[in-house]
């Protein structure tokens, strides 16, 4: 479920007989639930309106899911391997690296 670039798990809470949501990613904690598909979705929008509206309210930036940056440690010959085929296909390894990595959805 995504919604404004933000994304969210969901689990059925069996107890209550309701599907309860968090936002993922960043440090605030935001839950949403609902009894039904339409009511869990519409009540994740709200969640994130809510916190956007928040933040405007009170000054403070939106925390971002993710910032685009990603550091990864990988053995030597790997990073070899992945400069060699970037070289290939005449682009640059982040350019290749971000490629690949999509096409990995």
């Amino acid at each position: 479920m995504s919604y404004k670039g933000y994304s969210a798990r969901v689990e059925y809470d069996p107890r209550d007989e309701i599907f309860v949501g968090r936002i993922l990613g960043i440090a605030d904690a935001i839950s949403f639930h609902g009894a039904t598909v339409k009511a869990l979705t519409s009540d994740f929008r709200t969640a994130v309106d809510h916190y956007l509206a928040d933040c405007k309210a009170t000054g403070r930036d939106p925390q971002k899911p993710y910032s685009g940056s990603l550091m990864l440690r990988i053995p030597p010959d790997v990073h070899a391997k992945i400069a060699v085929q970037a070289a290939t296909h005449g682009t640059s390894i982040n350019a290749w690296a971000a490629r690949v990595l999509a096409e990995a959805e």
